[in-house]
C-alpha cells in the first residue's frame, strides 16, 4: 500500500534485527534482509527494492550523484 517514491530502509532499532539474526544486536549489515523482505512482500526483485530505496535516499537527503 505505500508508494514506491515514500520507502526507505533504515535500522534504528538495536534490539530488534531481523530473521536470520534475531536476538543479536541490529546495525547496518542487516538492511540486505529487510530489503529482502520488501522484495518478497511487492512481489518484486532485491534489486528493484534496493534501486527504488536507493533513489528515494537521494531525493530525501539531497544527495547529487
Amino acid at each position: 500500500m505505500i508508494p514506491e517514491d515514500r520507502i526507505l530502509i533504515e535500522t534504528d532499532c538495536p534490539y530488534l534485527a531481523p530473521e536470520p539474526h534475531r536476538g543479536t544486536r541490529n546495525d547496518s549489515r542487516n538492511v540486505k534482509y529487510i530489503a529482502e523482505k520488501i522484495a518478497e512482500i511487492r512481489g518484486t526483485s532485491l534489486e528493484e527494492i534496493a534501486k527504488i530505496t536507493y533513489e528515494n535516499a537521494l531525493k530525501i537527503f539531497g544527495i547529487k550523484k
